[in-house]
C-alpha cells in the first residue's frame, strides 16, 4: 500500500475513476471488481479493507441487479495471487474473471432456489 501521506490522494484519484465516464460504462462486474481491487491496494484503514472492498464490490453488483457474491475459501489463494497481479503490474483480467465466476456461482445458487420454488 502506498505510504500514509499518499492515501488521501489516492483515494481521490480512485473518485475521480470511478466518476468517469468511461468507468460507469464498464460492465458492472468489471467496474465492481476494479473498485475493489484499487481500493484495497490503497488500503485506507487499518484494519477492515478487505471487508470495506467486499462491500463496495457487492454494493456495485446489486446496484446493477446482480446477487452479491462470497469469495469461497477454495479460492483464497486464486483471489489473493490475482489481486496481487492486478497490484504490481496494474493486470486486473485474472481478478475481473475471478469475480465473475464468482458472480455466476451467485446466479446459478440464486436462479436454482427459484426454481425449486415454482
Amino acid at each position: 500500500p502506498p505510504a500514509p501521506f499518499f492515501i488521501k490522494e489516492e483515494m481521490k484519484q480512485l473518485m475521480i475513476w470511478y466518476e468517469q465516464a468511461e468507468t460507469k460504462k464498464l460492465h458492472p462486474v468489471t467496474r465492481g471488481a476494479m473498485l475493489h481491487a484499487i481500493f484495497v491496494g490503497i488500503h485506507p484503514f487499518i484494519d477492515g479493507n478487505g471487508r470495506t472492498s467486499r462491500l463496495l464490490l457487492n454494493l456495485e453488483l446489486m446496484k446493477a441487479g446482480f446477487p452479491p457474491i462470497v469469495i469461497k475459501v477454495e479460492d483464497r489463494i486464486t483471489y489473493y495471487e490475482a489481486l496481487d497481479k492486478a497490484h504490481t503490474q496494474k493486470e486486473y483480467d485474472d481478478f475481473i474473471n475471478l469475480v465473475a465466476g464468482e458472480v455466476e456461482d451467485s446466479l446459478d445458487l440464486y436462479l436454482s432456489t427459484i426454481n425449486k420454488n415454482i
